[in-house]
C-alpha cells in the first residue's frame, strides 16, 4: 500500500503562489501518472494537471499559464506551483499516483484564496 500526503495549502490572497507537495512513502519511479485533483464546495472533483514517467505534462485549461507540476523522484515526490491564483482556485486539491494497476490518492490539502 502506498501512502500520499499533501502539504502546503493554505489562505492566500488573490494574485498569490503556492507550492504544493505530495510526499509518497515509497519510490514514484513506478508511477506512470502522477497528478493533481481539486475540489471545490459543491463541484465534482476535477483534473488539474498531470505528469508522465517521463515528464510529459498536460493541463486543465484553467490552469495553463499559472501551475506548474514537477516530480522528483529521487525525493518520491510531486510538486504543484501554483501562480496568479484567484477565488476560482478555492479547492481542496488531491494528489494522485497511478502505476497502471492501482491507483492512490492522497487525504487533499484545503488551498482557499480570499482576500
Amino acid at each position: 500500500q502506498v501512502q500520499l500526503v499533501e502539504s502546503g495549502g493554505g489562505l492566500v490572497q488573490p494574485g498569490g503562489s503556492l507550492r504544493l507537495s505530495c510526499a509518497a512513502s515509497r519510490s514514484t519511479i513506478s508511477f506512470d501518472v502522477m497528478g493533481w485533483y481539486r475540489q471545490a464546495p459543491g463541484k465534482q472533483r476535477e483534473l488539474v494537471t498531470r505528469i508522465s514517467g517521463v515528464g510529459s505534462t498536460s493541463y486543465a485549461d484553467s490552469a495553463k499559464g499559472r501551475f506548474t507540476i514537477s516530480r522528483d523522484d529521487a525525493k518520491n515526490t510531486l510538486y504543484l506551483q501554483m501562480n496568479s491564483l484567484k477565488p476560482g482556485d478555492t479547492a481542496v486539491y488531491y494528489c494522485y499516483a497511478s502505476n497502471g494497476r492501482s491507483a492512490y490518492w492522497g487525504q487533499g490539502t484545503q488551498v482557499s484564496v480570499s482576500s
